[in-house]
């Protein structure tokens, strides 16, 4: 049985349908920057309307809102939720659109995912640039990793161009986790145009322990979200990841 749940539609527990909303808005205004013929009192124009938008929230902005650590019990779509290839909070998100589905013969969870990349990822003329199919396929074969139950943080990307990938053109895109040894976690995903596959990448991706994350979060701790990093420090100390860790306040 596939999950058919893209995330498109419902309204996640943290509140992010006003956001979706707002990011959704603010998409094509990117597009037409990038791509569209305008009159310059027309971009005046808008540009002074979105600066004063700008000003109205910047006067409403709070610091950092808590981010959740991905959880494998929700629809793929959420598993980054501000991401800035998936995230459909995240107006630089195209967004790709993500499923999980059940893998052959009773194996690993796979993902299965829909792109469409318009004028602000392009390349080549007419083509969808190498560096965003790199960054598309980091995140897929992380989410195909999480839905198999084996997340990692990457250690390294094999990526092939077998054929110029088209931009504004639908997409279809395949990853799963294929094998783990040790510490390391293999997988693969492709691009497809329709049954031609233009490009392709194999992950390595490397099992990190709760106290070498607690590590991580903390040596970047000026920028941590502090909700985050209590999460992390909590579950460092329940697994007994090290004696120096402890759970914080309270």
């Amino acid at each position: 049985m596939s999950d058919d749940r893209t995330g498109t539609t419902s309204v996640n527990p943290a509140g992010d349908e006003p956001r979706r909303r707002l990011a959704a808005a603010l998409r094509p205004l990117i597009t037409m920057t990038v791509a569209s013929e305008l009159a310059d009192d027309a971009v005046v124009e808008a540009a002074e309307a979105i600066e004063e938008v700008g000003r109205r929230l910047a006067g409403q902005a709070g610091p950092k809102r808590a981010r959740q650590q991905p959880d494998i019990s929700r629809a793929a779509q959420e598993f980054f939720p501000t991401s800035p290839i998936m995230g459909m909070v995240n107006p630089l998100a195209p967004p790709v659109r993500v499923r999980v589905v059940d893998g052959p013969d009773g194996g690993p969870r796979e993902i299965r995912a829909e792109a469409y990349f318009d004028y602000a990822y392009e390349g080549p003329p007419t083509c969808v640039h190498g560096g965003v199919l790199a960054e598309t396929f980091d995140e897929v074969l992380g989410a195909a990793n999480l839905a198999s139950g084996n997340p990692g943080m990457t250690g390294g990307l094999t990526i092939r161009y077998r054929k110029p990938t088209p931009l504004r053109t639908d997409l279809r895109i395949e990853a799963r986790f294929l094998r783990k040894e040790g510490r390391k976690i293999f997988s693969w995903a492709g691009i497809y145009h329709g049954d031609l596959l233009t490009a392709e990448a194999d992950g390595l991706f490397v099992e990190v322990a709760p106290a070498q994350f607690l590590a991580i979060a903390e040596g970047n701790a000026a920028s941590a979200d502090p909700a985050m990093l209590e999460a992390i420090r909590a579950e460092a100390a329940r697994v007994g990841a090290a004696s120096d860790v402890h759970p914080g306040p309270g």
